[in-house]
């Protein structure tokens, strides 16, 4: 199922796939070839008779007339689980150009239809522009059955194949396509290394035997909990029906005692209103919880993965047939291109890998979204429309707008957009502060002070990005005495020195980039201090002229690092009166805002996470026991901080490591300090163990954002791997963050938000050009664009001999 999340970054691999398979078939051979595994394969087995399996053996085929494909299927020819496939125009561009007769007759069966319809609490919103093409999963294995007949592929059904080892000895290609289940990739499960991951929704697929006039999402809050239906045409006369919800849900109306037609007849009657009262219809469906495939490997000498058997994608993002059609396109390809098997394979894997990797990405933070529903049906009725449309994050802001600008425009006027303003340029209030936008400029460590006292870059560096147009620029984190240095060019505020300097940038600021705001960011290196300038080796010990460091725990952050000692309660009264006495230099320097780092592994990190914090005493073991000494010192720098200044605090939400601080005791600290004052929170993960395993990606930090911010109740600062305006908008709109912070874009270009606003032509308060630089608010041209264009072609002379 392909439901609402627009093109796939597969066009290159596809294009690449048609260039290749366009020149057709090579002729056959007039004399009979010897098979050579190590050349082009001649004796191929294709194991599982689904979608991928058959088409790839046609392509193959087609390719190579003399080759011997043989298909084994252990079920019947008509036998088939589900009912509709819906394809994206990428992959049937595919397939027209590698193979027009099979792309000829799916056109002929396709639904076609434009049209999203989100139901949810009476209201009914519709969002068009989105392109579908469905048909029907048993006429789609019937064309291709007859596509491989007339090519001679030999089709055996109803047995199972020879056992992997066996056909891997007698056969020159083995291609595993025998799905979730493989059995190939089990036989040689200690080379492939699958991971299958279980999920958290139960799900059943049924059909509706009329056609809905939309894909259909349809959202019932029942007393159980929350349900959802996923709904598309695939025939004239048929529909598919995917009905899910989580498994305590599942569990609590009572479907675990019911057999499939009761499950069938209850699920009919919840979504009564979506199917106009008429039943629904099973085919040997059965209640199931999705299962993500991952595969260190996908070949094996001779035998490969494709489709479902390398990897899985959640439904409510991407159909597993359109994944696997995409891989037999490659792997055919990749077979004609190559001079050896084994670079074939591996060619084919390279090219795959990436496309697959992102595609899990995006239909990971879609079935969560799914997971999670409860935590959005409270949402405006079309703030919760477009949340959903955009929950993968590969539909975003704009790609709707130029899908549907209607639909759009309703979305950001409930949200409070002006006319011509784009949300990331909306107002945000924190106490008596106004920012005139939502972008921050992340704090971002420069190693550039002497004696912890910022300079001439300093100035300039923040200056510029003030410039720049943000509507809060964050300092670097300050620490707060000598001792609590990351390295010898961290800056500091721990005399009265440093805060002069400060001030001298604060002036700047204010003066010259009036409505930015500029903030600072307290923190205590604990075990992470006494390190080189990061491009000098980041994270690793001074050579010479170390301090010593302190931590929650004697617990070094790297095997080579220095161990810390353990703090004593004289030396947290010490180190909670240095963080107060920086707050007090940091209101005299003139700043608007103040954050408190409890992130990245640093000393207030270090006592939030169990990974870290090993104490016996008050500060040490539950989780209320090592927010103590955070919140005391939250708490001893708000009483000194003007309180019509807003305070944040950045918090890591994951340590990405076993045994960590995980997403929901992340809630539990946002509740925390909360409950003490915080204005809001600032979301980053990780950095607060050497072995951590990030799950890097585009904005890959902002769904313990998103899960802050609604379950604490508390505003959030987004952060990490937010490159794009058209990101921030999509998360402001979507009510996933109220700030996007950004680092590298700002370093890539210090007047980023500007741009941003002539980009999309927005001229308003929340993006205001300095007066010196206006006339740079329009992109200098490049080169000559006014050429006159051909108006007419005249022919040569008669064509004849």
């Amino acid at each position: 199922m392909f439901s609402a999340q627009g093109s796939m970054p597969t066009q290159g691999a596809r294009d690449r796939a048609d260039v290749r398979l366009r020149r057709g078939a090579r002729p056959a051979p007039t004399h009979p070839q010897p098979s050579d595994s190590l050349n082009h394969p001649h004796r191929i087995a294709v194991v599982g008779g689904g979608p991928g399996g058959l088409y790839t053996a046609a392509l193959l085929k087609r390719l190579a007339p003399d080759r011997e494909i043989t298909v084994h299927e252990r079920n019947a020819p008509d036998d088939t689980f589900g009912f509709g496939v819906v394809l994206s125009d990428e992959t049937l561009g595919g397939i027209e150009h590698a193979d027009a007769d099979v792309y000829a007759a799916l056109k002929a069966h396709f639904v076609r239809w434009d049209d999203i319809d989100i139901v949810h609490r009476g209201h009914r919103h519709t969002s068009g522009g989105h392109r579908f093409a469905a048909l029907g999963r048993r006429r789609l294995l019937e064309i291709l059955h007859e596509r491989c007949r007339a090519l001679g592929v030999g089709l055996r059904f109803g047995a199972e194949a020879p056992v992997p080892a066996e056909l891997a000895r007698t056969h020159d290609l083995v291609v595993a396509a025998d799905g979730v289940h493989s059995a190939t990739r089990e036989a040689f499960r200690d080379v492939f290394r699958p991971h299958v991951t279980g999920h958290r929704c139960r799900y059943i697929w049924l059909a509706a035997d009329f056609a809905l006039d939309a894909f259909r999402f349809e959202i019932a809050e029942t007393e159980h909990g929350v349900m959802q239906l996923h709904g598309y045409p695939y025939a004239a006369d048929a529909s598919t029906v995917i009905v899910e919800m989580r498994e305590e849900v599942w569990r609590a109306a009572g479907f675990d005692e019911l057999g499939e037609e009761e499950s069938t007849a209850r699920c009919a009657k919840i979504f009564a209103d979506a199917l106009g009262g008429r039943p629904l219809r099973s085919n040997n469906s059965a209640w199931t919880t999705f299962r993500t495939v991952v595969n260190e490997r996908w070949s094996h000498g001779n035998t490969v993965l494709l489709g479902d058997a390398a990897h899985t994608a959640h439904f409510s993002i991407g159909s597993g047939t359109k994944l696997a059609v995409e891989d037999a396109l490659a792997l055919a390809a990749c077979l004609e291109e190559r001079p050896s098997l084994a670079e074939a394979l591996a060619a084919y894997e390279e090219e795959r890998r990436p496309v697959v990797a992102s595609t899990q990405r995006a239909a990971k933070a879609s079935m969560e979204w799914f997971e999670d529903l409860a935590r959005y049906v409270d949402q405006p009725p079309r703030q919760f429309a477009f949340n959903l449309l955009t929950r993968s994050r590969r539909v975003t802001h704009d790609n709707l707008r130029l899908r549907d600008a209607g639909f759009t425009g309703s979305v950001e006027r409930e949200f409070g957009c002006a006319a011509g303003t784009p949300p990331m340029f909306t107002p945000f209030r924190l106490r008596d502060l106004t920012l005139r936008n939502r972008v921050v400029v992340s704090p971002m460590d420069m190693y550039s002070a002497v004696d912890g006292v910022p300079g001439d870059f300093h100035l300039v560096h923040l200056g510029a990005r003030a410039l720049g147009g943000a509507g809060l620029v964050m300092t670097e984190m300050v620490c707060v005495s000598a001792e609590g240095r990351i390295t010898p060019g961290c800056a500091g505020l721990y005399t009265n020195r440093q805060g002069e300097a400060w001030r001298r940038i604060t002036d700047f600021v204010h003066a010259s980039a009036p409505g930015t705001a500029i903030g600072v960011q307290l923190g205590h290196s604990g075990r992470k201090g006494s390190t080189r300038l990061m491009w000098e080796g980041m994270d690793e010990p001074l050579p010479d002229g170390n301090w010593p460091l302190v931590a929650p725990s004697p617990l070094p952050y790297r095997p080579d690092g220095q161990t810390p000692r353990e703090l004593s309660r004289a030396q947290l009264t010490d180190i909670r009166e240095q963080f107060t006495s920086a707050a007090v230099r940091a209101a005299r320097a003139g700043f608007d805002l103040l954050e408190l780092h409890c992130a990245h592994g640093y000393l207030l990190s270090g006592f939030l996470s169990p990974l870290t914090n090993r104490r016996t005493d008050a500060y040490g073991g539950s989780p209320e026991k090592r927010l103590r000494f955070p919140l005391e010192v939250f708490d001893a720098v708000r009483a000194v901080w003007p309180g019509e200044r807003p305070m944040t605090v950045r918090v890591s939400a994951t340590d990405w490591a076993e045994g960590g601080t995980a997403p929901e005791e992340a809630v539990a600290i946002a509740r925390a300090f909360a409950a003490h004052g915080v204005d809001a929170v600032d979301v980053s993960t990780g950095q607060v163990v050497a072995d951590e395993r990030p799950e890097f990606g585009r904005s890959y930090q902002t769904p313990y954002a998103d899960r802050i911010r609604h379950e604490a109740g508390v505003p959030v600062i987004a952060v990490g791997a937010i490159s794009s305006w058209d990101d921030v908008n999509s998360l402001i709109l979507a009510g996933r963050a109220d700030l996007c912070a950004l680092a590298r874009p700002h370093l890539y270009d210090p007047h980023w938000t500007l741009h941003a606003a002539a980009e999309q032509g927005y001229e308003g308060p929340g993006a205001r050009w300095p007066a010196p630089y206006r006339a740079g608010s329009r992109p200098p041209r490049t080169g000559r664009t006014d050429a006159p264009r051909p108006r007419l072609t005249l022919h040569g002379g008669s064509q004849e001999a």
